[in-house]
């Protein structure tokens, strides 16, 4: 029997079947005049606001005008796709304008006092309305305390850290996690009340002749109160992101643990620990109330740390903050402007210092 083969279709391409309408590169920024456009003709016809409300109707009109483009061009799905795109940068660009906009301020007003006279003297002998005077007793303070702090802090932390992942198990461990949680939440000024009781009041009277003195090592030791929760938590949660394979490689040729910690958990988690470890100091150098305390905020400079009160930088803003002076303002900005850049220069240090070890390794 002759079979009868069926008439052959028209060959169609892959290309010609995949081939969908979308719009052009172009059509957000005609949809965004578009919106400002009309935004403007509505608050201008209304007479209801100025630039910033033409601003936030223009947004949402333009998210409403792209979608329905979208819509009409490409289909449902390619418009949701298109309108949460829209929403996920306008979050993004919301979130970041706040930062712009104190970076802007930082910098504009922080630039008035940028002066060698504020990087070399103090507030000492400067009255209420000279035009002079400047923080270098503070910056002074805040490194030397900050520095103080990171050193009493970083070992403690990262050694809890460690018997938390690595050996603890139980009542002892689930004790310490808890009361590391507790620790993150406590306000600044307990902080400072604990360390005044504690070191101020009752310890240096024994070395003092019975006084209490006031000094910047104390207000080191409140801001590591302060420090040490984010260290652990941070050093926690950065040594359970190590793979169980390495340690579980390392046992397996014979390498004691303390060794395997050491040589393997601790540089593989050292980056993530670096970048607790500066949040941790950010935090300590903004502080004021615990220096306020147990410091007592000297207007001149101190280097001994141990012996007698000491400012920073964050009270250094504070205080002048409050003087009611035509000067007073520009250098609580100058202070502000150069605690961030020590804090972020600092950071920047701390993050190559540890990229330089992991490359050597």
């Amino acid at each position: 029997m002759m079979s009868v083969e069926a008439p052959a279709r028209p060959a169609v391409s892959d290309a010609h079947r995949l081939r969908v309408k979308s719009l052009p590169s172009w059509s957000p920024w005609v949809v965004a005049v578009a919106a400002i456009a009309v935004a403007f003709v509505l608050i201008s016809l209304t007479s209801s606001g100025g630039a910033v409300l033409t601003g936030v109707v223009a947004a949402a009109l333009f998210v409403i005008f792209m979608g329905i483009v979208a819509a009409v061009v490409e289909g449902g799905r390619s418009a949701r796709n298109r309108t949460a795109t829209i929403l996920i940068y306008g979050a993004f660009i919301l979130a970041l304008l706040p930062l712009i906009s104190v970076v802007w301020t930082l910098v504009s007003k922080g630039a008035t006092r940028l002066d060698g006279n504020f990087f070399r003297t103090s507030m000492n002998n400067i009255g209420v309305f000279d035009e002079k005077g400047g923080a270098y007793h503070a910056i002074v303070g805040t490194l030397e305390q900050a520095g103080i702090a990171t050193l009493i802090t970083v070992p403690l932390g990262i050694l809890g850290a460690v018997y938390i992942v690595e050996y603890g198990r139980g009542f002892l461990a689930n004790a310490i996690r808890f009361f590391v949680d507790v620790m993150t939440g406590i306000p600044s000024i307990v902080s400072g009340l604990f360390v005044l009781s504690f070191w101020v009041f009752t310890v240096t009277p024994l070395f003092n002749d019975g006084r209490p003195e006031y000094s910047g090592f104390a207000a080191a030791l409140s801001l590591s109160v302060l420090m040490l929760p984010t260290v652990v938590r941070s050093t926690e949660e950065m040594l359970r992101l190590v793979p169980g394979a390495l340690r579980e490689g390392a046992y397996a040729l014979g390498v004691p643990k303390w060794k395997t910690i050491t040589s393997i958990v601790l540089p593989t988690a050292g980056p993530g620990i670096v970048t607790g470890v500066m949040l941790a100091v950010a935090r300590a150098a903004g502080e004021t109330a615990p220096v306020l305390l147990v410091a007592g905020g000297l207007a001149s400079i101190n280097f001994n740390v141990f012996s007698g009160g000491q400012s920073s930088l964050s009270l250094f803003v504070f205080q002048q903050a409050g003087v009611a002076s035509e000067f007073a303002p520009g250098r609580a900005w100058t202070a502000a402007l150069t605690l961030v850049v020590l804090v972020l220069v600092l950071t920047i240090a701390a993050k190559l210092l540890a990229r330089r070890d992991k490359l050597a390794r």
